[in-house]
């Protein structure tokens, strides 16, 4: 099924394997992704994560072979939807909220599709969801989190940049705020003064509006310990160029600050 652009939401295509059957859903963007997501999709076939969630891969047009309809049937994958217009990551995720707002979930879990991270810790959050949290984001620096193989320019870019200013900007301390694994319940994404179906999210600054946005309207928000690796060798699996990417983010990271996204 073809659902055509509309306001705030990319024109993409459905490709719905199973009816929903889960009151929570786990979006996973990717692009070419490869061996990475079929890993991942493994380690939550490993882990039941189907028996909580409905999974459904939100892909920005990959040509790579990795979105091959039989192997996503085989690893429990639920719906397959695929962006046919501009943006990146922020398309991604508008598509998938979205969509998943319009199915009736009662709450949405995001994470890469990368294989970087503990997707079997998918049950804590919709525990923390059902707690009536509204953000939970997970995190590799609180107790009982884990970093491994973590670039050190990215453990420090991290701790002492974007973290920092996050939380000043939510009113809230968080310490893994570049981190994409993290829940919203649908009563945060609904809400008038959120709006996060808007075309000013092309790239990373939905995420960085989300991080900061509940607490700013006094929903609540929490961290729960995750754990991400990166590889031992070989290059780091990530879509953020070091110069122009990073350069980026801080641009977002203070325009969040501002209220740039606020609508």
């Amino acid at each position: 099924m073809v659902f055509e652009r509309q306001e705030g939401v990319p024109k993409f295509v459905c490709n719905e394997y199973r009816e929903k059957s889960k009151e929570y859903v786990v979006l996973i963007p990717i692009i070419n992704e490869g061996e990475r997501i079929r890993k991942e999709l493994a380690r939550a076939c490993k882990y039941d994560i189907a028996d909580y969630a409905d999974i459904v891969v939100c892909d920005g047009g990959s040509t790579d072979g990795c979105t091959e309809e039989s192997e996503l049937r085989r690893l429990r994958v639920n719906t397959l939807l695929v962006k046919q217009d501009i943006g990146k990551q922020g398309a991604q995720l508008r598509m998938g909220i979205w969509w998943a707002l319009r199915r009736g979930y009662r709450g949405l879990i995001t994470i890469d599709g990368n294989n970087k991270d503990s997707i079997e810790d998918v049950p804590q959050f919709i525990s923390k969801l059902e707690e009536g949290y509204d953000l939970v984001q997970g995190s590799r620096f609180v107790k009982g989190g884990k970093a491994i193989h973590t670039p050190l320019i990215r453990t420090l870019s991290v701790r002492l940049l974007h973290a920092p200013i996050i939380s000043l900007t939510a009113g809230q301390r968080f310490t893994d705020t570049t981190n994409a694994y993290r829940a919203y319940s649908a009563r945060y994404l609904r809400d008038e003064r959120v709006q996060p179906l808007r075309d000013v999210f092309m790239t990373y600054e939905l995420l960085a509006y989300l991080s900061v946005r509940a607490t700013q309207i006094g929903l609540k928000a929490c961290e729960i310990p995750v754990t991400r690796a990166y590889p031992k060798k070989g290059k780091t699996p990530t879509k953020i160029s070091f110069l122009r990417g990073n350069g980026e983010l801080l641009k977002i990271l203070f325009q969040n600050l501002r209220g740039r996204y606020r609508p």
